[in-house]
């Protein structure tokens, strides 16, 4: 092994070796506080709830009248899927807000997946 490789041999066992990271870029490494949040807190967000799907051909699309009904993949009582900016955050249900259609989360979705 050359000298060059031997330097670059990091032993995570060997507590006389240098840290990788020099302590004036530790300390410049914080947690957000909701002070440090306010600058994006007027950013828009797009929240899209979807409460099913379906597929079908364009001529049975062209079809489609008023009073038409599409059946979706969804059952009656499943929680909808909630998207923050096309990803998945959370699930929720369907509620009516002075005579308006709403939505409740029930779960919150950790690591969401983009549409």
């Amino acid at each position: 092994m050359s000298d060059q490789e031997q330097e670059l041999k990091l032993d995570p066992f060997d507590s006389a070796q240098e840290e990788p990271f020099p302590a004036s870029i530790k300390e410049e490494v914080k947690i957000a506080t909701s002070q440090d949040l306010e600058a994006v807190y007027d950013i828009p967000v797009k929240i899209v709830a979807v409460l099913g799907q379906s597929q079908m051909q364009v001529n049975q699309l062209l079809k489609l009248g008023r009073g038409a009904v599409v059946e979706l993949d969804r059952k009656v009582g499943e929680p909808i899927d909630i998207y923050v900016n096309n990803r998945l955050v959370a699930r929720g249900e369907v509620v009516i807000v002075d005579e308006r259609l709403g939505v409740t989360m029930t779960e919150i979705i950790k690591s969401g997946t983009a549409v």
